[in-house]
């Protein structure tokens, strides 16, 4: 039963971490910072600082969530680590490769647990593909399309701007791209191809962003993601064996009904909130519980580095 406390007040901390601690069996609401003090205080916290190392410094909050755009991510990290604080930052846990592994490094120097809050991985239906994919039920696999085209952000949005982490592919593609590593078996790809297309403004990060990645083997991904208001989320993996397909929403399910379907056989899910259950996990795992459920760290790490290349092959191509 661990004390939670917020660095941001967004709106993921407010439509769905800050109610799933609330709902959650053990985890209390301890404390959330921000700038804006009304809207920390509207998340219910018992305490409210609206500045974020006065909260670090609290004694009695035990692990921090980090609800900050994609660059502030690993510099509030570390302070929260080093200052004792378990963290569960949002995803993309880093910009880079370079900053997961500097990160992972902080929290086992500091004996804390580290979580990449990436909340459809504890989504019932996303454990039992990824079950499925990990047992062979598939075969050797060797395509995958994944799609996730998104909202358009709201201008202004951070998710526009390079400079704060913004962009299609670190934004919905981080999806997709997980999707299909858990396919080929978390095996590092090689990026064959990429393209992307900008917002028309300075600064501006990639509104969409497709790339074809190559697994040891000979299997091959098709990955695309927008943020430019057309709403599609695909996932089919193909393999010697069968094919796996996610119904849409095939990512970000969770106010519905969700189907899994293998080889023309359908499994359902009742509608769930995954945001829940990763905040009871890592709360459990938190108190020692060693069955805990919590997305390993190495795996987030193949996802920074393959986004890195995917980045590396975008600014390789001639302009």
């Amino acid at each position: 039963m661990a004390n939670w406390g917020f660095l941001g007040a967004g709106s993921i901390a407010t439509s769905s971490l800050a109610p799933a601690v609330h709902t959650a069996d053990g985890p209390r609401l301890h404390a959330v910072a921000a700038s804006d003090p009304a809207r920390a205080r509207a998340l219910g916290p018992a305490r409210v600082y609206t500045a974020y190392d006065d909260l670090l410094a609290d004694p009695e909050v035990d692990v921090v969530y980090v609800a900050l755009h994609n660059s502030a991510h690993r510099p509030w990290v570390e302070r929260a680590l080093t200052a004792g604080k378990h963290v569960l930052c949002e995803k993309p846990l880093g910009l880079t490769a370079e900053d997961v592994s500097t990160m992972v490094r902080t929290a086992r120097a500091a004996g804390r647990l580290l979580v990449e809050a990436a909340w459809n991985r504890w989504h019932p239906r996303t454990r039992e593909m990824e079950a499925l994919l990990a047992r062979g039920a598939l075969g050797a696999v060797h395509t995958v399309t994944a799609r996730f085209d998104g909202l358009a952000p709201a201008p202004g949005n951070y998710r526009v701007a390079a400079s704060l982490g913004g962009g299609a592919l670190y934004d919905v593609g981080y999806y997709a791209v997980s999707a299909a590593l858990a396919a080929f078996g978390w095996q590092p790809p090689r990026v064959a191809g990429a393209q992307h297309r900008l917002w028309r403004r300075p600064g501006s990060a990639d509104a969409s962003t497709d790339a074809v990645l190559e697994f040891p083997g000979g299997g091959t991904a098709t990955i695309g993601c927008s943020l430019i208001g057309v709403l599609d989320e695909s996932f089919t993996a193909t393999g010697t064996a069968g094919e796996l397909t996610l119904a849409s929403p095939a990512y970000c399910a969770a106010v519905e009904p969700s189907t899994l379907t293998v080889d023309g056989e359908s499994r359902h899910y009742p509608a769930v909130d995954p945001y829940r259950l990763m905040v009871e996990q890592v709360d459990a795992a938190i108190g020692g519980d060693p069955g805990a459920h919590l997305v390993p760290l190495e795996q987030s790490l193949l996802i920074a580095t393959t986004l890195d290349a995917v980045r590396d092959h975008l600014a390789r191509r001639p302009a």
